[in-house]
């Protein structure tokens, strides 16, 4: 009986103390929860008053074969830029740039632009392949040059790029846009450089896109025209790896892509992945095109900084939490735990390459930069294992 009535002690016991461990969890368990009391600071950060810019210039465009140009003429004409001429060699493209901006020339040849001496830079969304060989005409006839990504295709595109730009001295710049053009992405910039989370190691970036096969142009299929997943969107990607982490050298340790839901299209990917290094940082870089139809915008890009005395994570066009919009921070240190709402933060990159413009510096990104990112993309797709889709 009394070894009866211990093991029925012994188990009681037990039972009772998994039930507290059970209703304890998750908080009292593995240690204090988020109360309403330490929920983390939200700040919405205010639109800070700018003067004028200091610096003008003309600019023109070639190729209005990507939307991302829209984008690119308005940050050179918030910066300082004076709008001049357009040329596209598909004239049915027009219409749209002209009813945006109605006041700009339409040129009758690319020659015209090239050999304006009035004209001080040029943009273009061309074809990608077309992207280096226009750039190099351009630098040439001595201009500047601002192009989006993908800006350069191939290693003997980018060795051609880099020498014209060594022989003639002009600007090469390659518009890298998720961080460039996203206000989220710039304060994560200003935080970091002031310590916030101390020496940043790894970066991770996640880059999903929708897929709509009907609104996209043939050449955008053709990794011959369009450079491949890794070589387009991956070199975003690459840009914040090497900016985040302050790294003047890198190489990409491994890559892989894969088509898993375009059976029409054999030669494209719609997923790829690559990790990048530095000597004193690692990068993790994902590319896909399943944004799901039931999300509110065309992808949920994140990218997430990991330092040495805390961590930001981005959630750059959405929030599913349900916070509105986009540009989402938040930030974690030994300090604190923050939210910032970055939708009103400036965006200095337009005027600063005028001021380059002007000044022969290298203000909104040195040229070193500009080309190690897209080397980088250009050989992750390069050596990219084929995964079978």
């Amino acid at each position: 009986m009394e070894s009866n009535r211990r093991n029925f002690l012994k188990h009681t016991f037990a039972s009772a103390t998994g039930l507290a461990a059970a209703a304890m969890l998750p908080d009292q368990l593995f240690g204090q929860g988020l109360s309403h009391t330490n929920r983390p600071e939200e700040i919405i950060l205010p639109r800070e008053p700018r003067l004028a810019p200091k610096e003008k210039i003309r600019f023109s465009v070639i190729g209005l074969n990507h939307g991302h140009i829209y984008g690119m003429v308005n940050s050179l004409v918030e910066g300082g830029g004076e709008l001049v001429a357009v040329y596209s060699r598909e004239p049915e493209l027009l219409p749209d740039f002209t009813k945006r901006y109605p006041k700009v020339k339409i040129a009758k040849s690319e020659e015209e632009i090239i050999e304006d001496t009035s004209i001080q830079l040029v943009a273009s969304a061309s074809i990608p392949v077309e992207r280096a060989p226009l750039g190099i005409r351009v630098m040439q006839s001595g201009k500047d040059y601002m192009t989006d990504k993908p800006g350069i295709l191939t290693p003997s595109q980018l060795k051609a790029v880099k020498r014209v730009q060594q022989e003639t001295k002009r600007i090469y710049s390659i518009l890298y846009s998720e961080r460039l053009s996203n206000p989220a992405a710039v304060k994560a910039g200003e935080l970091i450089q002031a310590g916030a989370i101390g020496k940043v190691i790894q970066t991770i970036g996640m880059g999903p896109h929708r897929m709509n096969p009907k609104s996209r142009p043939d050449w955008f299929f053709d990794p011959e025209k369009a450079g491949g997943i890794l070589c387009d969107i991956g070199s975003h990607q690459c840009d914040q790896f090497l900016f985040y982490t302050n790294s003047k050298e890198a190489e990409v340790s491994s890559s892989q892509v894969g088509n898993f839901n375009l059976p029409n299209y054999p030669n494209y990917c719609d997923f790829g992945d690559m990790n990048v290094r530095s000597s004193h940082a690692t990068g993790y870089i994902r590319i896909d095109w399943f944004t799901p139809d039931g999300l509110g915008t065309w992808g949920d890009g994140r990218t997430f900084i990991l330092g040495t005395e805390g961590y930001i994570e981005m959630r750059k066009y959405i929030d599913i939490a349900g916070r509105k919009g986009g540009n989402h921070l938040f930030l974690v240190n030994h300090k604190e735990t923050k939210y910032y709402d970055c939708s009103q933060v400036y965006m200095p990159y337009g005027e600063q390459l005028v001021s380059d413009v002007v000044n022969r510096t290298e203000t909104a990104m040195t040229q070193d930069h500009c080309f190690l990112a897209t080397e980088l993309a250009i050989r992750a797709q390069k050596m990219a294992y084929r995964l079978k889709g």
